[in-house]
């Protein structure tokens, strides 16, 4: 109450009304070292419910963090670390950033997935090394938003019964009582959706939520997460707030604050605890007698297991093996010597192939377009789960090879015995995957990616934003990238889907032109350990577009020299510059060479990452885009995000697309050689 009040913003009932829940769950239950907030087997808990910050914060204070009492007295104020909003690696002990309802329970099931897949890959007999729970609180808000439904489903489906979530049932949101639009019977949705359900509790009774607690910790084993549903009055212990609307988003009011003190019983000023109270709160001596005992248990395991103990930690801390860097040359250079003519979905295949060899942290999927997307490979079975124990399945070799092309071709169903699987399947759940990954990366040991089209990244849009926010290594294969997937229609075809994701800070973006540049987007993707990247595949086959080692070598860098007019037997300095991405590198290097016939120089640009090229030096952009020479940008979406790159003009599409094949639709909106030839051609006249 003092934080939201002294700050006049902010959210106090649900932390008022959770707080009891937050007391069965941090005093008795949650595994945690407030010394060591990264300790590897710690519990993650998740507040979905993310506007209710101030108990997270209060509980990080009190159990020890290193968040002193300073750092509540500044809530929301700039540069401290008490957001409005928990922020994932500003703030100690914060697993996820929370806020848009629906991604925290959706994170948390993420996290509990990584945790079942590392102990079925690392744990030995009597070495139970991988041995936690995620627990989640959530609210009436975080069942309302679609994205729960798309967890929850999910949650069941993989058997997370390690998952633990705290249901705060409260009945209230910002519009008042949500019971004349929020009449789910939440109880019965998620034992449709195959988990267990406790209660209703009374959420103001910690004995009782606690018991339920112990109750589904007790369950672990039998393939069912469980949702704990705690009925609870927002604003808990205000004589004249509690149980409304007003208690939601607004400071109580000094006024309101007394009476509630006066009510509570409690006389302390504010911002002042009790000796006694932070002395029975404190959790740092439990924490770290847990972390000493896992140590213990951790060196027995790397005395027994080296190897794994060592692939363990590697993966943990989110380092690459040391093999990577020749993995990925060797991947570029065979890309550039075979020079295929090949779909740049079926390049990132290709790709793939030999990264899942290499990086067994790789952890594949797709919303249930994997014979279009092609994020399966041979090293990357289905993953599946035992209908009865809920076990990761450990089965025999496939004899089948993975990633055939067309959509009736059916996944691999079965991992190689012993290992398992890596490709999932999300079904039609595009948001949901996407904060799935995002909840994967967070707990650390594998790097998702996952596949759909490009235009329902919008779908996704908010997860993708989350994890540059949170600067998770994460990628997204977003396949039929533009008008060339023909006869789906504009309902399917990306316009302004590249330009859009281009928008989003901290997010690389790489549309690339043939199989080096793929391969080399995949590899610039894998190296950043601190930034997800959307990768923008075609559908059409791209022939391979020849260049020089030194050109290779400068994929890398977002944008590069492709075609000098020397390439193209004219001997005269390039008159301007063809800036083009993806399937349109093509169209630039035929409309060269008509330039080219008719004496007129160019040179051809290929610009696979806007985003990596801007971060570039000054020099390196001015070699690439002289000063001095128009430049005529080339690609298959919206013309806006061009001209801040000096465009003198753009063939771009700025309508919406058509449902025809795709040479039709080329020729329709100005795709072709011509086009490119004759729009340069009118800027040279000027």
């Amino acid at each position: 109450m003092d934080a939201v009040q002294q700050a006049n913003s902010g959210h106090p009932g649900a932390p008022m009304g959770m707080a009891d829940m937050a007391v069965a769950l941090w005093g008795q239950h949650l595994k945690h070292n407030p010394r060591n907030p990264a300790w590897f087997d710690r519990d993650r808990f998740v507040l979905s419910n993310g506007h209710g910050s101030m108990l997270l914060y209060a509980l990080l204070h009190l159990t020890g963090y290193d968040l002193p009492i300073g750092e509540l007295k500044n809530f929301r104020q700039l540069h401290s670390k008490t957001a409005g909003h928990p922020e994932h690696g500003i703030t100690p002990g914060v697993e996820t950033t929370t806020g848009p309802l629906g991604q925290g329970i959706t994170n948390a099931v993420g996290m509990a997935l990584a945790e079942k897949l590392l102990a079925a890959e690392f744990n030995r007999p009597n070495f139970p090394v991988v041995d936690h729970r995620t627990y989640v609180f959530l609210g009436d808000g975080c069942l309302m938003e679609g994205i729960s439904h798309e967890a929850v489903a999910l949650a069941g489906a993989w058997k997370l019964d390690k998952l633990i979530a705290l249901y705060d049932d409260n009945g209230i949101s910002i519009d008042g009582k949500v019971a004349p639009w929020f009449i789910d019977n939440t109880a019965l949705r998620f034992v449709a959706s195959g988990w267990q359900v406790l209660g209703p509790v009374d959420g103001q009774d910690a004995a009782a939520v606690a018991t339920a607690i112990a109750e589904a910790k007790a369950s672990t084993g039998k393939g069912k997460p469980t949702l704990i549903i705690c009925k609870t009055a927002i604003g808990q212990g205000s004589p004249n707030r509690a149980g409304t609307a007003k208690a939601h988003g607004e400071p109580l009011g000094a006024e309101e604050i007394k009476l509630t003190r006066e009510a509570l019983g409690w006389d302390a000023a504010p911002f002042e605890i009790p000796e006694d109270v932070y002395a029975g709160w404190d959790a740092k001596a439990k924490g770290l007698a847990a972390e000493a005992e896992w140590d213990v248990l951790f060196a027995g395991y790397k005395a027994a297991h080296p190897q794994l103990a060592a692939e363990l930690v590697r993966r943990m801390q989110g380092e690459l093996p040391a093999s990577f860097g020749e993995t990925a040359a060797r991947i570029a250079s065979e890309a550039h010597d075979q020079a295929a003519t090949v779909a740049s979905r079926k390049a990132s295949q290709l790709a793939l192939e030999g990264l899942t060899a290499a990086l067994p942290e790789l952890l594949g999927g797709s919303a249930d377009l994997t014979g279009s997307n092609l994020t399966n490979t041979s090293h990357t079975p289905a993953l599946r789960f035992d209908a009865e124990t809920g076990a990761v399945v450990l089965g025999a070799a496939p004899d089948r090879k993975a990633g055939a092309e067309d959509e009736k071709a059916a996944p691999v169903e079965e991992p190689p015995h012993g290992v398992i699987g890596r490709h999932i399947n999300y079904g039609v759940r595009e948001f949901g995957m996407a904060a799935i990954m995002n909840g994967i990366a967070l707990h650390g040991g594998y790097i998702p990616y996952g596949g759909t089209f490009l235009t329902f990244s919008d779908y996704s849009r908010n997860a993708i934003r989350m994890a540059a926010l949170m600067k998770q290594r994460i990628v997204h294969v977003f396949t039929h990238d533009s008008i060339g997937l023909g006869e789906d229609g504009p309902t399917h075809q990306s316009i302004e889907h590249a330009a859009s994701l281009r928008l989003i800070p901290g997010l690389d973006v790489w549309r690339p032109a043939d199989t080096a540049e793929t391969a080399i987007a995949w590899a610039v993707a894998l190296a950043q350990k601190n930034r997800p990247t959307a990768l923008l595949l075609s559908r059409q086959n791209l022939p391979y577009a020849p260049k020089g080692e030194e050109a290779l070598d400068n994929i890398a860098n977002g944008a590069y020299v492709l075609s000098e007019p020397a390439d193209v037997g004219l001997k005269q300095k390039a008159r301007a510059v063809i800036i083009a991405t993806g399937s349109e590198v093509q169209l630039a290097l035929a409309a060269q060479k008509q330039l080219a016939a008719a004496k007129i120089a160019v040179r051809v640009v290929s610009m696979p990452s806007t985003t990596a090229f801007d971060r570039q030096s000054l020099a390196y952009k001015k070699a690439v885009l002289p000063a001095n020479l128009p430049r005529i940008a080339v690609e298959m979406g919206v013309t806006d995000g061009w001209w801040k790159y000096g465009c003198a003009a753009v063939v771009g599409i700025d309508t919406y697309g058509e449902s025809a094949p795709a040479p039709v639709l080329f020729k329709h909106f100005g795709f072709t050689p011509e086009n490119v030839a004759a729009t340069v051609r009118k800027v040279l006249s000027k």
